[in-house]
């Protein structure tokens, strides 16, 4: 049971970090109308930027904010001249260019930082213990940040013109044109800010553990079967999904072992498919 208990604390932790990302993935799919596989390699992106500036003396919240503004607007070039042209001809060729926008920028970070591992120089502390269960006070400062970025995101979402601009271009885009807002300048600002997140998720997950060229592509599934859980297009549904994947991803170590847990989003896409194919909370209601 303590183990059982362990692994939902540790589901916990991860899911709020791959909530980040899978935000950004579901509001890019609400407006733009097409799944952006690109993120495996915005994510690592964004995580090599936030490392970079880290090492250069930033602190994480300023670290976070580079790795944001970097992968958004490298997200929203690859989206403007590679994708967005494309989904015209249907969400299919838009999403098949996407995951070769991923491989490029997965191997332009090759490139420039090779394939080793790295690892953010962060003080080494004690866990914090709760009985038999435990947690790293680094761990619980990277979820408290990711909480808040959450917060940050739905405030946003539900206050400010932007937000609000996004959620009814996501609605009724063509209610949405009527009303005077223009649909491209919309597409654009859900491209940057998705992309943003999907940058600082990467950080984030950097943080709690390593990053190297691969960071990203082993946590697309993961954010994918997040978004697809929860139902895409639904902001709230992409949190709900992704604690869930987390918990399930911790408690499937316990039976298969660590190398079999990226089956968990094949088995999570395959149910929700057959079962629910809107998510749990429905598409699009963002």
């Amino acid at each position: 049971m303590n183990l059982v208990l362990q692994a939902l604390l540790n589901g916990l932790v991860s899911g709020a970090l791959l909530a980040v990302p899978a935000i950004g993935f579901t509001a890019m799919f609400a407006v733009l109308r097409f799944p952006n596989f690109s993120v495996s390699g915005v994510a690592t992106l964004g995580a090599f930027a936030g490392y970079t500036a880290y090492a250069a003396g930033f602190q994480i919240v300023g670290s976070l904010a580079v790795a944001f503004v970097v992968a958004g607007a490298v997200g929203l070039v690859f989206d403007k001249v590679a994708h967005l042209p494309l989904v015209k001809q249907g969400a299919l060729p838009a999403a098949i260019a996407s995951i070769a926008s991923g491989l490029v920028l997965e191997n332009v970070v090759r490139l420039c930082f090779g394939n080793d591992m790295r690892g953010y120089d962060r003080p080494i502390a004690r866990d914090v213990h709760f009985g038999d269960l435990r947690i790293n006070p680094q761990q619980t400062e990277t979820m408290g940040v990711a909480l808040v970025i959450m917060l940050l995101v739905f405030a946003a979402l539900a206050f400010t013109r932007v937000g609000k601009a996004m959620r009814a271009s996501a609605d009724n885009p063509e209610l949405a044109a009527l009303k005077g807002i223009r649909p491209d300048r919309v597409a654009m600002m859900a491209s940057f800010i998705g992309m943003g997140l999907v940058g600082m998720g990467g950080m984030l997950l950097g943080l709690d553990s390593s990053i190297d060229p691969l960071t990203g592509a082993r946590i697309l599934l993961s954010i994918f079967a997040a978004a697809v859980l929860g139902g895409l297009g639904s902001a709230p549904g992409a949190v709900l999904g992704a604690f869930l994947i987390g918990m399930a991803e911790e408690l499937s170590v316990l039976v298969v072992g660590s190398p079999y847990r990226a089956a968990v989003g094949f088995f999570a896409i395959l149910i929700v498919l057959s079962l629910r194919p809107r998510g749990l909370l429905g598409e699009r209601a963002f």
